[in-house]
């Protein structure tokens, strides 16, 4: 299926699920699609895991009732749904798969060309890691994504958190030495 054609099967099941309180839904969609999806496959590293993600992600905003309006942080909200939902896809995951996505793999990593050991490599230490992320918390994931993912400072994740700067600090501190314990083994080392 064409990636027009995914976007747009999304929009028409978001839009059947809910049609009445969301009319500017494809209006975010179009805004904001490309963010979201972008963030899921940063923290997923697979494609259809990806789009699974914006699916869901954009499912949720369709079926939101009522509650607070998103309109001042409608782009903060999406975009942690994002990591919020591609962190849920790597807890449940069972078996490794990996898909490229090729309309995001220019925007996400903009690196020189590497060695195709190192790059096989370097993409094994991204699954351990992931694979990690999976197993702490889920504020210690959603803030380690932010940080290290999605390029945010920590004031920044401390403001979208509605947090202070220095409990990010922390976290991000613990969530490290959690992760660096979690792939030792991967890297021949003992903790």
């Amino acid at each position: 299926m064409s990636e027009e054609k995914k976007r747009e099967a999304t929009l028409q099941l978001a839009l059947s699920v809910n049609p009445g309180p969301a009319p500017n839904l494809e209006q975010i969609f179009q805004e904001h699609r490309q963010r979201v999806l972008q963030a899921a496959y940063r923290v997923t590293g697979n494609a259809q895991d990806a789009e699974d993600v914006l699916q869901t992600v954009f499912l949720r905003l369709a079926r939101r009732e009522g509650g607070s309006p998103l309109s001042d942080s409608l782009g903060n909200y999406l975009h942690r749904a994002a990591i919020n939902a591609a962190l849920d896809v790597i807890r449940s995951r069972k078996a490794s798969r990996s898909t490229p996505l090729d309309g995001l793999e220019p925007t996400l990593a903009s690196a020189p060309a590497k060695a195709p050991d190192k790059v096989h490599g370097g993409s094994e230490l991204k699954q351990e890691i992931r694979k990690a992320l999976g197993r702490v918390s889920a504020k210690a994931a959603e803030i380690f994504a932010l940080r290290y993912f999605e390029g945010y400072g920590n004031h920044e994740i401390a403001k979208m958190l509605g947090t202070s700067r220095s409990t990010v600090n922390v976290i991000l501190h613990r969530t490290r030495e959690k992760l660096r314990e979690e792939i030792a083994p991967y890297l021949g080392e003992t903790s």
